[in-house]
């Protein structure tokens, strides 16, 4: 998990002297930042990786000249709303895998005619293969996610990844899958 520490040293030395105003805010309320979205996410995983997103932000797209006149308030709201986006597209995926869920595994999808069973155990059979052809991280990754349900972020977590990369391990098993039952 990254602190503010580990986030300093990541700069050079004396780096510290030429921050913008609102990095030398990010550094000094980091702690209460993480505090206060922790509340808010009930997480403190989340909140760190949210922490961590406003950093990346600060660092990678901090407009020249921008000045604000409440450093502290500006990294309030950056939060929130990136918050917001976070809690969105949580809701979004969550609402894409039930739809997902209800649909593969729905009575109408799979009649109860012999034949649609035989086909069923096929392409059930075909997949496993699929997944089993994986690379053991990508498997992994697949397994945690849609075998025993847990959030991108949760898998990140236990594997000690970033959400990003299991967002990739995702992508690649998904298209596995897919091009397998096609």
């Amino acid at each position: 998990m990254n602190d503010a520490r580990s986030e300093r040293q990541t700069q050079p030395k004396g780096e510290h002297l030429r921050l913008s105003p609102l990095l030398r805010a990010y550094f000094e309320r980091r702690q209460d930042l993480v505090r206060v979205f922790a509340a808010r996410l009930r997480s403190l995983e989340a909140a760190e990786d949210l922490v961590q997103d406003m950093y990346v932000r600060l660092t990678q797209r901090e407009p020249e000249g921008l000045t604000v006149e409440q450093p502290s308030a500006y990294l309030f709201r950056l939060g929130s709303n990136l918050m917001v986006d976070h809690v969105r597209t949580d809701s979004r995926r969550r609402r894409r895998d039930d739809d997902w869920s209800r649909e593969a595994w729905s009575p109408s999808a799979h009649p109860a005619a012999p034949e649609a069973a035989a086909v069923s155990r096929d392409e059930l059979q075909r997949l496993l293969q699929a997944v089993a052809k994986l690379k053991p991280r990508t498997r992994e990754v697949f397994r945690l996610h849609k075998l025993e349900g847990l959030s991108h972020a949760d898998v990140a977590s236990r594997l000690g990844i970033s959400k990003s990369a299991v967002e990739k391990h995702m992508a690649i098993a998904l298209q596995q899958a897919l091009g397998v039952l096609r």
